[in-house]
This record gives structure tokens, C-alpha cells and sequence, in this order.
């Protein structure tokens, strides 16, 4: 999301007119994920919005439109969408990141003592759900009482349902949780601040995804995890077609009778297939600057979400 200013959220009218629903074939989805942007056109830089190609500035207006008209019904949709397996990756990537611990995911020799807790910035982290999270395990499994998570969203409708669900939790109000309307690819955070950067389900919808990257890292410590939860590639052939059977005919259709909005669920299965495949998203990571361990991710159920992580090196002295 390019622009520094925030876009006021398109009506849901608007929203359908530039967005119209589609009917897809398997080779229509072939052409469409392998098409590329242009990348400049009358002097202006272009990108993807799902599967049309948008000026930067306008893939930013939209985004937030499509996400100012779901936020009240975002994880309802998630639970229908996904038959309420998202909770699940949600709970096994906390569980990864085992935040609060003295020796988990960060290096032991830089990551925060227990008396410290951790820092922890959750990007476009709106509803809340995986800060909530990363609270519970910090103070109720790693007795971390000072860990902490500032919620960071570029669309204030989002951190809005984020701030109300916060009052169902012991963190609200407290000095554990903060929310931030910020833009990740500019964000107003400290340098080497930072001892767990994460994004869940967010970072396809971005502009300029290797200049979050390169802010994730800005931010990070010496030493400090990235980690990124979100939707991939399928690695089996037959379940592919099924997956995107489901995808294309369904999530839209679920969208219009359940929330009353087809063309933002039509963009957010559109925003999945232009998303790069595991490999690729790997090495991105790495031109970041991050080292990738092991193979570079991991993928959950069959590959229709990953989890990726880079650790920030620690410098030699």
C-alpha cells in the first residue's frame, strides 16, 4: 500500500461497480495468475488488484475499501470460508513462534529475557486475533507478564473490531496491547526495535511487498524472527482443482448471502491466486536480507497456507 495517507473506504456500491463478479474456467485461471502488471504506464506505476492490473495509488483505495466492508464480518467469513481450519494455522503458528520464551524462535544470545518480555509488532493484524493470541501463550504458557503486541493496521475500520474484541480479553487498556494505524511499508517504528515482526493473511494484499520486507527488517533486532502466516500454493495437482473449484465458485457466493458483498470475497480469492508460490516468496525473503532456516517454510494443509520465517542476522563484531 503505497500512498502514506490513508484512503477513505469505498462504498460498497462503488466497490461491486469496479469489481464485478466473473465466472472462471481453469484456463481463465491460468492466464490470469501468470499475467503480470505493467510496470509503468504514462509515467505511473502499475500492480495487481486481485487479477486486474490498477495504478499503485488506486490498489491502495481499494484495498481498504474491500476491508472497511468486511471488517465486522472478517472471521465469520474466515470460519466459512475455510470450514474453520484458519483457527487451527493461527494456533500452530503461535505455537511456532512460542512467543515470550527466553529460547524460542529468537537467538538465545540477543532474544529478550523473561523479565523483559518481548516486543512483538503485529502487521495488519486489524481484528486482533493473532495478537489475542500471542498474549495467551505469553503470559499463560511462558509466564511472560511484560510481553507485549502493538496491532498495526493501515485501515482504521479494522483496528476498530480489533480495539471492541480487546475488551472480551484481560489486555485491553493495559500496557500489553496497543493498536497503530500504519502503512507497513512506511512504518513509524524505531530502528532494531522489534524482537518478532508477524503478518497473518495480510502481506498479499500489500503494494509493495519487498518494501515491507525491507521495513520488517529495518525494524527487527539483531537476531529478530519475521515471521508470515498466509495463503499458497497447493502442492497436489488433483486437490488444486479442487481447492479452486471451491475458491472461485463458492467464497464469492458465501460472500454475497452472508455479508451481503460478493466483489470483496471476489478480490480476496483473486488476491490468493496472484500471490507468489512458496519458493518464490522464500526468495524474496532472502533478497530482504533475512536467513531463511531450513527449507524456508512450511506448508499446511496440502500448501493452501505456509508459514515462512527469516531471522535478522546478528552482526559480527
Amino acid at each position: 500500500m503505497a500512498s502514506r495517507t490513508l484512503c477513505r473506504p469505498l462504498a460498497r456500491s462503488a466497490l461491486r461497480a469496479t469489481a464485478p463478479s466473473r465466472t472462471f474456467t481453469a484456463s481463465t485461471l491460468s492466464r490470469q495468475a501468470q499475467g503480470s502488471p505493467n510496470p509503468q504506464q504514462n509515467g505511473e506505476k502499475y500492480t495487481h488488484f486481485g487479477f486486474e492490473n490498477v495504478a499503485e495509488h488506486e490498489k491502495a483505495q481499494r484495498v481498504a475499501g474491500v476491508f472497511s466492508s468486511v471488517a465486522s464480518s472478517y472471521d465469520t467469513m474466515n470460519d466459512l470460508m475455510s470450514l474453520g481450519i484458519h483457527r487451527l494455522w493461527k494456533d500452530h503458528f503461535v505455537r511456532s513462534l512460542n512467543p515470550g520464551s527466553n529460547s524460542g524462535s529468537l537467538t538465545p544470545t540477543t532474544g529478550p529475557s523473561p523479565s523483559q518480555g518481548w516486543n512483538i509488532l503485529d502487521i495488519a493484524g486489524g481484528t486482533g486475533d493473532i495478537a489475542f493470541r500471542m498474549l495467551d501463550h505469553a503470559h499463560n504458557v511462558n509466564h511472560s507478564p511484560h510481553t507485549r503486541v502493538t496491532v498495526s493496521d493501515i485501515n482504521p475500520d479494522m483496528l476498530a473490531e480489533g480495539r471492541k474484541r480487546s475488551l472480551e480479553t484481560p489486555y485491553a487498556n493495559s500496557k500489553n496491547l496497543d493498536f497503530l494505524v500504519a502503512n507497513a511499508e512506511e512504518l513509524p517504528v524505531p530502528d532494531n526495535s522489534v524482537d518478532l515482526y508477524t503478518v497473518a493473511f495480510g502481506i498479499r494484499n500489500f503494494t509493495d511487498k519487498e518494501k515491507a520486507l525491507r521495513e520488517a527488517y529495518r525494524v527487527l533486532k539483531p537476531g529478530g524472527v519475521f515471521a508470515c502466516l498466509e495463503f499458497s500454493g497447493v502442492t497436489n495437482p488433483l486437490f488444486e482443482a479442487v481447492y479452486k473449484r471451491w475458491s472461485f465458485g463458492a467464497i464469492p457466493l458465501i460472500g454475497q448471502l452472508v455479508a451481503g458483498d460478493r466483489a470483496s470475497y471476489q478480490y480476496l480469492v483473486e488476491s490468493i491466486e496472484k500471490f507468489p508460490r512458496q519458493d518464490e516468496w522464500k526468495n524474496m525473503i532472502q533478497a530482504a536480507g533475512f536467513v531463511v532456516p531450513g527449507k524456508g517454510w512450511e506448508d499446511l494443509t496440502g500448501g493452501i497456507a505456509a508459514i515462512h520465517k527469516g531471522i535478522k542476522p546478528v552482526e559480527k563484531l
